[in-house]
């Protein structure tokens, strides 16, 4: 008899449902949590400073995109460039999200690293693989960031570009967006608990490619909590949290409670 397998909207689902536990530590384990606020917000201030910065020259950059329109005639002219402002401005948001994720992780793994173990130890079943210490965590977050940062950039040019597609491009490229830049931060969240558990980089893409649809429904979630106000600073530590309970469950299903 063949192995039933739960459908791909299901697992996209169930996904989405880690981070929404993740969230639950808030009430379980507060101070816990609070301290992934501190590098969170730091982070989260400054690059909110530069999005704006940005956002508000993304008008202007429209024209200079566009140079060879100067002379079309009313409404073309307009409509090509507000479709151009458009689509910087979605490809900015989703670099904003991987810069503040990427910054986060860098500056503040040391802090993430607490809320990680402490979920894996209330989990139980956890033997640590590596010897950890300051240092290492902090070169590990820098690595982590960078390793999302550089993709980033370049599903950041593939979203400008769907942008400009008449009609569906805004909201195509919004969509791609948020599934592709949420995949690339579910894949750097759940590297530290596949890491701690002694994986190696093989180890860890065999699981991803074996449960992607549950993958991208927690890395898509936490992409889209990411864009409320203050989103970004409070569901980090949930992310970090729910992505140490996503780790165990693709490991061993029997291992999270």
């Amino acid at each position: 008899m063949a192995e039933h397998r739960p459908s791909s909207v299901r697992e996209f689902l169930a996904g989405v449902g880690f981070l929404f536990r993740g969230f639950s530590l808030w009430r379980t384990s507060p101070g816990t949590m609070a301290i992934g606020l501190i590098p969170a917000a730091i982070v989260g201030a400054l690059v909110l400073a530069a999005f704006v910065a940005l956002a508000v020259t993304v008008d202007t950059l429209a024209p200079t995109l566009t140079p060879f329109a100067d002379d079309w005639t009313e409404p073309w002219r307009s409509l090509l460039r507000v479709g151009v402002s458009a689509a910087l401005l979605i490809a900015l948001v989703l670099l904003t999200v991987a810069t503040f994720t990427a910054l986060t992780l860098a500056v503040g793994d040391p802090f993430f690293e607490r809320i990680w173990l402490a979920v894996e130890h209330r989990e139980g079943g956890f033997t640590r693989a590596d010897d950890g210490g300051f240092w290492r965590s902090l070169g590990r977050g820098i690595v982590s960031g960078l390793r999302l940062l550089v993709p980033s950039v370049l599903v950041g040019i593939l979203v400008f570009a769907l942008g400009l597609i008449p009609a569906v491009g805004g909201v195509l490229a919004a969509v791609v967006g948020a599934v592709l830049g949420g995949g690339l931060l579910a894949r750097e969240l759940l590297a530290r608990p596949f890491e701690g558990r002694g994986l190696d980089a093989r180890q860890q893409a065999t699981l991803r490619r074996s449960h992607r649809a549950r993958i991208t429904g927690f890395g898509t979630a936490t992409y889209v909590v990411f864009l409320l106000p203050l989103g970004a600073v409070i569901a980090m530590p949930a992310a970090v949290a729910g992505s140490t309970l996503l780790a165990r469950d693709l490991i061993d299903p029997s291992a999270v409670r």
